[in-house]
């Protein structure tokens, strides 16, 4: 695995990078998307393409990683990020156009690949008692240091009493969906990922899970903001990202939608 240094090195190259190749076409937006968003957004994106001709380039990652890149002027025109505090923390920094808009409350789930020990239940009593027996060699979450949800996952499992034993266990995505692959097909027993990845038809027949309570961990309040350069595509989906057609599609994916902007 990479340093964590080395990460963050590689990413800030990455944001160097992609300044020196511009903004976005007239015609198109480039997106960074959280990575609990990779099939919505996704299904979003192509509705959106179809109706308009516009082009959306989604880009997925970790939030915490994005944060840093827009710091520092990486030319992404629109941010959906897993927690809102980074949008915030960009909008106070004069890097948005404004606050942004809340867009989805996301919610975790304990997966687990068919035929592993981990019985599955939503009070985490057969993760507690695989873990006890030692059924549980590896667990996967993403990383806490800079991806909301594995910040929850962590949260949710010391509300039960199994950080400590479960820490030295766990196998860390650099993103939620990357913990997914480790958690399901990395050699992992289960994990914690976000509820909107569970339906991948990919993984349909391979996979179990359960949700988890939402009241035990602080809530995954997902807002988008548009960055101070964005143009007019941007706009424009960003405001299709409110619509109902969006709005289905989230709420379909596992999300709880907000009843306004937030």
């Amino acid at each position: 695995m990479i340093p964590l240094s080395a990460r963050r090195r590689l990413a800030l190259l990455c944001c160097v990078l992609l300044s020196a190749c511009g903004t976005s076409p007239d015609d198109s937006a480039r997106v960074a998307a959280a990575s609990d968003l990779r099939l919505a957004l996704t299904e979003v994106a192509a509705a959106f393409e179809s109706e308009t001709g516009h082009e959306v380039d989604l880009v997925f990652g970790s939030s915490g990683n994005f944060f840093q890149q827009l710091q520092h002027d990486a030319p992404f025109d629109l941010f959906l990020s897993a927690d809102e505090q980074y949008v915030l923390d960009l909008a106070e920094a004069g890097k948005t156009r404004d606050r942004g808009r809340l867009y989805a409350v996301g919610r975790l789930a304990l997966v687990a690949p068919t035929g592993s020990p981990l019985q599955l239940d939503p009070q985490l009593q057969g993760l507690r008692q695989a873990a006890a027996s030692g059924q549980i060699e590896q667990f996967a979450i993403a990383n806490p240091d800079h991806a909301p949800y594995g910040q929850r996952a962590r949260e949710a499992l010391e509300h039960v009493g199994l950080w400590d034993e479960l820490e030295p266990r766990l196998v860390m995505g650099e993103n939620v969906s990357q913990a997914m692959q480790f958690a399901v097909t990395g050699g992992a027993q289960g994990g914690i990922v976000a509820l909107s990845l569970v339906n991948d038809p990919a993984l349909q027949g391979k996979i179990d899970h359960v949700v988890i309570p939402a009241d035990w961990h602080q809530p995954l309040r997902q807002r988008m903001v548009l960055m101070r350069d964005a143009g007019p595509v941007a706009e424009q989906f960003y405001r299709y990202l409110s619509g109902d057609e969006a709005r289905r599609i989230f709420e379909r994916s596992g999300f709880t939608l907000p009843d306004g902007a937030g």
